[in-house]
């Protein structure tokens, strides 16, 4: 799954007329990078959902054949439903067995095959999410959660950020109303406190699209690398 439904108010007025997955880095739209990515490592199957401008994505991916996968579309209310709701609200989408997630408007060359591969070990009695996690950029420098070994905690030293690159049991989302909005970091920390998630460290590309000025960045990262 591709969560590509958020308004993006950091990266106006860009995103007044376009949805912030189909901003450009590279010559390519954001999203495009991560369906190609996703391709390249068997991951064919795709859902995406959408809010805000969502008929743009549409029109420019469509069922997604041009690029070589299949789409699924889950359209959301005006405002969005949060990550762990927008997730809640595709599950009939997304079937019963694990699955991977990734945010619509990062940049990185994190590998999904290995993450696809996190998700296929993921149990409702077992692991229940596998995060990747990245060093902490300037804008996030107390990061998020902390990795030990294998394991994802929520203790307050040593943290390190969480990508927005995730695999997920289904089962991790029991319970939330499919139409209302949730987090998803409550769910992971109860998860956590369960010693229920798994993790890995992606020390290679990473960066949250967030505002004009990191766009630009990324952009001449990008082309760098064709």
């Amino acid at each position: 799954m591709i969560l590509a439904a958020g308004r993006g108010e950091r990266m106006r007025p860009l995103t007044d007329h376009l949805p912030k997955p189909l901003l450009e880095v590279g010559g390519r739209p954001l999203i495009v990078w991560h369906i190609e990515a996703l391709r390249a490592a068997g991951v064919t199957d795709l859902v995406i959902n959408h809010a805000h401008l969502g008929h743009k994505l549409l029109e420019a991916l469509g069922d997604g054949r041009a690029l070589g996968v299949r789409i699924a579309w889950s359209a959301e209310p005006e405002g969005a439903l949060e990550t762990a709701g927008g997730i809640a609200h595709a599950r009939p989408l997304l079937g019963d067995a694990p699955f991977v997630v990734v945010n619509g408007d990062i940049w990185c060359d994190a590998d999904f095959a290995a993450i696809a591969q996190a998700a296929s070990a993921l149990q409702a009695d077992g692991d229940l999410a596998h995060l990747l996690l990245v060093p902490n950029p300037a804008h996030n420098a107390n990061g998020d959660f902390v990795l030990r070994d294998d394991r994802v905690g929520d203790e307050s030293e040593g943290r390190l950020t969480f990508s927005g690159i995730g695999a997920y049991h289904p089962s991790l989302f029991d319970g939330l109303d499919p139409d209302a909005p949730a987090k998803l970091a409550p769910l992971l920390r109860a998860a956590m406190r369960e010693g229920r998630v798994g993790g890995t460290l992606h020390r290679g590309h990473w960066h949250d699209v967030g505002t004009p000025q990191r766009l630009a960045e990324v952009d001449a990262l990008a082309r760098k690398k064709g």
